[in-house]
């Protein structure tokens, strides 16, 4: 019979029960490997596909996708009728690689795009009807949005009024009517084909490179080129990941193989940009997935967070070495200036959720809060209380622009346009895991309630199911280097594919310490004296810390977390980043 509980814990000292997560549990007998795709739900039959995924393997035919071949043949005209065409992207990173990708594509098919980028502050998310109206003056005949549009209603409109055609090029949440559109590309279409809502995981990135694929081969079989070389979109891959995983879209089929692949173009550092950023983020190793996220993506951010909108695509799409070092550096700045901000009003935005009763959401709001970094404290208070979190900026005028981020099971994107639709909300949209919306003045504590009752059974059924997941155990010795290496055969990890969390002990604890801003340090030692090394970050205040601290030389535990490369000073060895703890 299945051991009910992982270890036998059935409360650990984070309140958690431990189970496997692949039903069965710890299969020893079996290649990790394989336990770590089937315990991510991969049948048994595709396994060899998930070991390593292939752009050939998951890419679907463009094709499938509602408007996808009437888009490719649009753009085609436009380059074969010499027409200009502008691409208005949105001001994150999703945003500016959507927005890099197509322009890099156009220029290696002859034709050099005018690039609009929003200002966050000045003129807020997705395409507005003047900034549209700008670009017919400026001579474009055709515009594609990226990471945008999906609800631009009179934003559109008002660009078909003035004989502007649009190309929407989306993955956020639709409404059963959609805007004026030449064509509007979006796995989350309600009328979306079976393949196509298979898909609406994807990033804007993802959908911008499914369209650059279906543009060339409209332009194959015209014959464009029987004479010249066809670009090779698959060099773009780097591009493509970068946006996938900084918009924290879950990598799970075609998202895998776009991560998996662009990771190995970037290693080749084709991009110069890309290879600038990199050095000002002091990433002396080719970037891993956790990179992208946590050290590339935020600088990209901060420029549309609390600098220049269009410092991203800029970077993305530069051919001058100095020019791309310059940009960043500035970016570089900038996100030093953007930690700051953030921290000030993650302190206010924290307290104020510390007032609140608890569930099924937090929301908090704040006069002066600075809107660029609204997303980023409602990330941080999802983490800190288990709840989705909007955070709310409040402007003078009493007008709102808020952030949200969900927890996995509750569709807050589909939460927030219902809002939309009832009237609560002046603009909002997005998908599952992240919102944006703009609620008009006194309108924060009606949207609360409608959303706390919207919401609350499926923040029941989300949060009566945790439970610390584990996918293997570990005798002390067992934690090494040559296990690193067998754990990420299985990734990359990110949002939808969580990194392994393993088991080890029994152990007892030596030197239990204090470290840094409050981690906790510690060196595990098993029943046959071999030991590794484990830290839990920013936990000395808590019960787990606590409990670590005072551990007592004889007691013994069983210690869960992820298994991370020790490199300090040039070792190999490796060490435990701590999550949970129970009595052994």
């Amino acid at each position: 019979m299945t051991e009910m509980f992982a270890c036998g814990v059935e409360r650990s000292l984070t309140g958690q029960p431990w189970r496997w997560r692949r039903a069965g549990g710890d299969d020893l007998g079996r290649d990790l490997t394989d336990q770590l795709l089937l315990g991510r739900g991969i049948e048994e039959a595709d396994l060899a596909r998930h070991r390593a995924p292939t752009i050939r393997d998951f890419l679907p035919d463009p094709s499938s996708f509602q408007d996808m071949d009437k888009a490719a043949a649009r753009i085609a005209d436009a380059i074969e009728g010499g027409e200009a065409i502008a691409i208005f992207g949105d001001y994150d990173v999703d945003g500016a690689t959507s927005a890099a990708l197509l322009t890099l594509l156009l220029r290696r098919l002859g034709v050099e795009p005018m690039i609009y980028i929003p200002d966050r502050l000045m003129e807020g998310y997705g395409p507005s009807g003047a900034a549209l109206v700008e670009l017919k003056r400026r001579g474009a005949s055709l515009a594609i949005t990226v990471d945008c549009g999906a609800q631009a209603f009179d934003a559109l409109q008002e660009a078909a009024d003035v004989g502007l055609e649009v190309i929407v090029c989306d993955h956020h949440q639709c409404a059963t009517l959609l805007p004026t559109a030449h064509a509007l590309i979006n796995p989350n279409r309600l009328d979306e084909s079976e393949i196509g809502a298979a898909h609406g995981h994807v990033a804007a990135v993802g959908m911008a490179f499914l369209l650059g694929v279906a543009l060339l081969r409209e332009l194959r079989s015209r014959g464009r080129f029987d004479s010249q070389p066809e670009p090779k979109i698959i060099d773009l891959l780097d591009i493509v990941a970068l946006g996938t995983v900084a918009d924290v879209a879950r990598l799970k089929t075609l998202n895998r193989a776009f991560v998996t692949q662009g990771l190995k173009v970037m290693a080749e550092r084709r991009n110069i940009g890309l290879n600038a950023l990199a050095e000002a983020a002091r990433l002396v190793k080719p970037p891993t997935a956790r990179d992208l996220g946590f050290a590339l993506g935020p600088r990209i951010n901060a420029g549309g967070r609390v600098g220049k909108s269009d410092l991203g695509v800029r970077l993305l799409t530069s051919t001058d070495l100095e020019e791309a070092r310059a940009i960043a550096a500035e970016l570089d700045r900038l996100n030093e200036e953007r930690r700051a901000i953030e921290m000030l009003v993650a302190e206010q935005a924290g307290e104020a959720a510390g007032a609140q009763s608890g569930g099924p959401l937090v929301l908090v709001s704040g006069r002066g809060w600075h809107p660029g970094v609204i997303g980023i404290v409602a990330s941080r208070l999802k983490e800190r209380f288990g709840y989705p979190a909007i955070v709310i900026a409040e402007e003078e005028d009493g007008t709102g622009k808020g952030s949200g981020r969900s927890i996995s099971g509750v569709d807050l994107g589909a939460a927030v346009l219902a809002a939309k639709d009832s009237g609560l909300l002046l603009a909002g949209g997005g998908h599952a895991m992240a919102a944006g919306l703009t609620v008009a003045p006194g309108g924060i504590e009606p949207l609360r309630t409608f959303l706390a009752e919207r919401m609350a059974a499926d923040v029941e059924a989300a949060r009566g199911g945790r439970a610390l997941l584990l996918d293997a155990l570990l005798a002390p010795g067992g934690v090494a280097a040559s296990l690193c290496d067998a754990l990420d055969a299985a990734g990359p990890y990110g949002a939808g594919w969580p990194a392994p969390r393993v088991a080890a002990g029994p152990a007892r604890l030596m030197r239990p310490g204090i470290v840094g801003n409050g981690h906790v340090r510690a060196i595990a030692v098993g029943d046959d004296g071999k030991s590794f090394k484990l830290i839990a970050f920013r936990a000395a205040e808590t019960e787990l810390g606590q409990a670590l601290l005072a551990s007592p030389a004889d007691k013994r535990w069983w210690l869960a977390g992820t298994i991370k490369r020790d490199e300090w000073n040039g070792g190999n060895a490796a060490e435990m980043h701590l999550e949970d703890a129970a009595a052994a």
